[in-house]
């Protein structure tokens, strides 16, 4: 999966390069969520102090998570963006730990702030998880060029706040497509070299959206960069079973299966252990298996 060396031009859209080492994407991975956040839709409030976060990374680290990813902030729509300063005071010494006790993992930050990003770069983060395509802070995509790391861009309309007010698409296909190329002709000229695209779902979408993007999302491959799907017991699944989000294991995993069918490279998941299963039957099923 990782390893010293090169990019070779046959490996280009299934790698990425952290901390000089290449991370293959050739198959697919599974990204574990550690919400340091009072107010997360799932796991609000469970990993909200530093012992608890580093129970949350041990437990990652435990259940063989390919990329940690690291939040500060609830994206949860109707939530408030928080400001840079606590982001910081917050993902700081829980990447510090990681990276000290955990030195080979890798970190990513879920931030739309560059400061935080710096801050966390500076401490070892391998990644930048970014939920608003560079629109809430008109510094991060330089920031990113500069810190010269991988970079997650997502499609969002709005902030969180407003994101489920009356979204609205004529053609969700084409608008998302205009969306990423814009954006990655900046980031681009930039020199941002690793981009990986999370299509969004439930940021700005319908019921009815989220499931189109599902089955559609292998399109999304002519822009040749990773997919990453996050999905995750979200309500795209327990709200047509009159669930709850602890109620959305079974769905969630269900749904990987169609997400992985679909071109998804990287899955964005709460529950590691079920999602690294689905990826090895994934892999069965394709007879690619090793």
């Amino acid at each position: 999966m990782i390893q010293q060396g090169k990019i070779t031009n046959n490996s280009l859209n299934k790698t990425i390069v952290c901390n000089k080492k290449i991370v293959d994407l050739s198959s697919p991975l599974v990204m574990g969520i550690a919400n340091l956040t009072d107010d997360s839709f799932y796991d609000g409030g469970s990993y909200n102090d530093f012992e608890k976060a580093k129970a949350r990374i041990d437990e990652l680290v435990q259940q063989k998570a390919d990329i940690i990813d690291l939040g500060a902030c609830s994206t949860r729509p109707g939530a408030k963006l928080v400001s840079a300063k606590e982001e910081i005071e917050r993902l700081v010494p829980v990447v510090r730990y990681t990276k000290k006790t955990y030195p080979e993992s890798i970190v990513s930050i879920d931030t739309v702030w560059s400061e935080v990003c710096k801050a966390c770069v500076g401490e070892g983060a391998d990644i930048i998880n970014d939920i608003s395509g560079g629109s809430f802070d008109s510094n991060l995509f330089e920031t990113v060029a500069k810190l010269d790391v991988p970079y997650i861009l997502m499609h969002t309309p709005t902030t969180p706040d407003k994101m489920q007010q009356n979204p609205h698409y004529d053609n969700l296909f084409f608008e998302m497509c205009e969306y990423f190329a814009t954006r990655l002709k900046r980031l681009r000229r930039l020199g941002v070299k690793d981009i990986i695209l999370d299509l969004g779902f439930g940021f700005g979408k319908t019921l009815q959206h989220n499931y189109e993007l599902l089955r559609i999302q292998k399109e999304f491959s002519v822009f040749s960069l990773p997919i990453l799907t996050g999905i995750s017991r979200k309500s795209m699944i327990y709200r047509p079973l009159g669930s709850c989000p602890k109620q959305a294991l079974n769905g969630t995993t269900f749904l990987h299966a169609f997400a992985l069918e679909n071109g998804a490279d990287i899955l964005r998941v709460h529950d590691v252990p079920e999602a690294k299963e689905c990826v090895e039957l994934f892999k069965l099923y394709n007879n690619t298996a090793e």
